[in-house]
């Protein structure tokens, strides 16, 4: 990967980032005065990790339930700092839910409904006029990188690369290779990738621009390619767990073993420099999973490309050593948008200066310094499918059956009825056509969707039927 100059625009941005760092600091009372009367050194503003996996299903992390294989180090960071048990996407399939992510938008709002059906190779993505969180904190002083999958526009065309997008450095991954030859985009020019896996490149290049990186603070977006389907691996990797019957299943719990050793390599490498408790590190799925990849769909109903809640809650770990408190488990239900004003506040940069943002800033949450408001109401608009959540209550209209068309509409109350299968419409009346009105007003603010969805396997992925638990 190329690195950085750092020219007078950032190192003025960089001084602005530390100096609004050192007044909060004092005047939360968080630097005190030495022994003769001397102010400690300025803090640097810290750095922020964004890891998120493609296709990871809820119970597919130990921390959630998974007993077939192991993710240790994705755990540590739950334990390290906080795990959430209600974590959403704002859509079950790949593309618009990482728009939604970077944006910190709802996607509808700017009709990145979909998977183009082009995927990479569309002319079309991403709205160039919505800002994603690498503007925000490049703006802020911090040097802005991308690796790993991008699925937001053609990065290739003017406008849709990553570089337009606010990241600074890229190496794009493409597509869904797996093994070698891989090859990449690094800052637009192609070159081979020498690694065994994908995700041990991506690793690698993380790795590198940690390293590369130490006196600046830095934003990092590693968009690893597991466990979405192919499940491809080296053969000593395949050889793993034969006690595991199901093909798809062992593959999975190998690739999802390997890529949880690449996440490890990059926590052992940030302790190593002495950086791990001045970064935020946050690793979630952009929508749940598909069952080609050999998902066991426990414990709900739904997979990617749905609406019922094995389409949208995902796992999500958080830690950031010394400021967040270890050892929490969060159950306010709360939604990716969420992410890019709690890296804005942990930067030092007012998430309220941009009202635009539709999630809230979780760090008075996580710090235990302040909640969630009780009565937040989550939206979903995909397609003919849609929900929203209020509290416990969610009332959903998703796919049942997508070959022949039919949909199922419910309202649930996931305290007692995770599954989505006991209709309460009958018994709450009101409350359902309170959601419903709810659910109007909000659409009222989205717009057509900008191209047509595609519902082929590869697009929307286990749309078909209502999958139970795997069994």
């Amino acid at each position: 990967m190329a690195t950085v100059t750092v020219d007078e625009t950032m190192t003025s941005r960089l001084l602005t980032a530390c100096l609004v760092w050192a007044t909060a600091a004092w005047l939360g009372g968080a630097c005190s005065p030495g022994a003769e009367g001397q102010r400690p050194a300025v803090q640097q503003p810290p750095n922020i990790l964004l890891m998120v996996l493609d296709d990871l299903g809820y119970a597919e992390i130990s921390a959630n339930g998974c007993t077939d294989f192991a993710t240790p180090n994705v755990d540590a960071i739950g334990a390290r700092g906080a795990r959430f048990t209600d974590f959403y996407v704002s859509a079950p399939v790949c593309s618009p839910s990482r728009a939604g992510l970077l944006t910190g938008r709802y996607q509808t709002r700017f009709g990145h409904e979909f998977n183009h059906p082009d995927a990479d190779k569309a002319s079309l993505g991403l709205p160039v006029n919505e800002r994603m969180i690498a503007h925000r904190l490049k703006d802020a002083g911090y040097v802005t990188g991308h690796i790993g999958k991008w699925h937001l526009g053609n990065p290739r065309e003017a406008g849709q690369t990553p570089a337009d997008r606010g990241f600074m450095e890229s190496v794009w991954f493409p597509g869904q290779k797996k093994l070698p030859p891989i090859f990449v985009t690094d800052n637009g020019k192609t070159r081979k990738c020498d690694a065994s896996y994908v995700d041990t490149g991506i690793a690698d290049e993380a790795c590198r621009f940690v390293t590369e990186h130490q006196a600046q603070p830095w934003f990092l977006f590693a968009a690893f390619l597991t466990p979405h389907v192919p499940l491809d691996l080296p053969p000593e990797v395949a050889a793993g767990h034969p006690e595991i019957e199901k093909p798809a299943r062992r593959a999975c719990a190998n690739a999802m073993e390997l890529v949880d050793a690449e996440i490890g390599r990059i926590m052992s490498l940030l302790r190593d420099l002495g950086e791990e408790d001045n970064t935020l590190v946050i690793l979630m799925s952009d929508n749940g999973d598909y069952p080609a990849n050999g998902w066991t769909g426990k414990p709900f109903i739904g997979t990617k490309g749905t609406l019922w809640e094995g389409g949208i809650r995902v796992p999500c770990v958080l830690q950031w050593p010394g400021v967040i408190p270890a050892g929490q488990v969060i159950h306010d239900p709360v939604i990716a948008l969420d992410c890019a004003p709690t890296m804005l506040a942990a930067a030092g940069v007012d998430p309220a200066a941009s009202p635009e943002l539709e999630g809230v800033d979780l760090l008075p949450r996580l710090k235990g310094t302040g909640s969630v408001p009780a009565d937040r109401v989550l939206y979903w608009r995909y397609g003919e499918q849609f929900a929203v959540r209020r509290g416990n209550w969610k009332f959903v209209r998703a796919i049942r059956n997508r070959e022949s068309g039919d949909f199922e509409v419910g309202l649930h109350d996931l305290a007692t009825d995770i599954r989505e299968r006991r209709d309460q419409s009958a018994l709450q009346p009101a409350l359902r056509e309170e959601l419903l009105r709810l659910h109007a007003e909000w659409d009222q603010a989205n717009i057509p969707a900008a191209w047509k969805p595609n519902f082929s396997e590869e697009d929307q992925d286990g749309a078909d039927g209502l999958p139970g638990d795997g069994k």
